[in-house]
């Protein structure tokens, strides 16, 4: 049974399995504050853990903000040593994200700046509204990236613009970001969930085990270089030909007919 949240909405549609997440925090534009992250964190593992959660999207309340970035008056009572443990637990749970062996899409509704551009580039991919406006604005207060921007962006945009966008603290609009490649998609706001739910649909009609290896391989590329990820595909390759679904995948193409798969 899941748990019930302050800070987010937690919806499963039992029929698609998707799991949708909501910040529910729209009178402070979904900030994070701990509480939000610690929330985030049971909601992932709880999302990571039902068999009944086949795909994630990730989205904000209200029409201005995704997350607009983190709870300023919290933050501004850490101490150094606080504030790096507060890191380290925001990085631990927006991983949980990203090595999530289910789909993760979020739906970025308006700002995403900050801690919000974070655990947007935590998710796999990144549907964007038309207003969306993404940043790191982290060095306007004397600071820097906290959970992975200074990482993820870089690989995202490249080293040369995330360094430009970490150092300016420049907002990205929508259709840049796409330029860019921070964003996979931008449509307009009133099409945004509909066509993100869409979009992991269509994923999620793919070979269940065949997506979680693709996302781990890709994931140990960008962690441990390219021998690591090449010693990682090709053994997830063997690991996919062990599975019913690669079986069902084969004989649908040769029967000229749409696959069924299992997830095993």
């Amino acid at each position: 049974m899941a748990t019930s949240f302050e800070n987010l909405l937690y919806e499963l549609d039992t029929d698609s399995g998707i799991l949708t997440i909501t910040l529910n925090r729209p009178a402070k534009l979904n900030a994070l504050n701990a509480a939000t992250i610690g929330e985030l964190g049971v909601a992932i593992e709880q999302g990571r853990a039902d068999a009944a959660v086949r795909g994630i999207l990730l989205t904000g309340s209200g029409e201005k903000a995704f997350v607009a970035g983190a709870d300023i008056p919290e933050l501004a009572a850490l101490s150094g040593p606080d504030a790096q443990a507060a890191a380290a637990r925001g990085q631990a749970v927006f991983r949980r994200f990203e090595t999530s062996p289910k789909p993760v899409v979020a739906a970025v509704n308006g700002f995403a700046l900050g801690g919000g551009c974070e655990l947007a580039m935590a998710c796999h991919i990144r549907v964007a509204s038309e207003n969306a406006r993404f940043g790191q604005p982290e060095v306007n207060l004397g600071l820097l990236p906290g959970y992975g921007g200074t990482q993820r962006l870089v690989q995202l945009v490249g080293k040369g613009k995330a360094l430009e966008l970490l150092l300016t603290a420049d907002q990205l609009k929508a259709e840049e970001a796409l330029r860019l490649g921070l964003a996979n998609h931008v449509v307009p706001l009133a099409e945004l969930l509909a066509f993100s739910k869409n979009l992991l649909l269509k994923i999620l009609g793919k070979a269940p085990v065949a997506v979680g290896l693709t996302i781990d391989c890709v994931n140990t590329f960008f962690e441990e270089g390219g021998q690591a990820g090449y010693a990682a595909e090709a053994s997830a390759f063997g690991q996919a030909f062990g599975t019913a679904d690669f079986k069902e995948g084969t004989a649908a193409f040769l029967e000229k007919r749409p696959a069924v798969f299992k997830g095993n």
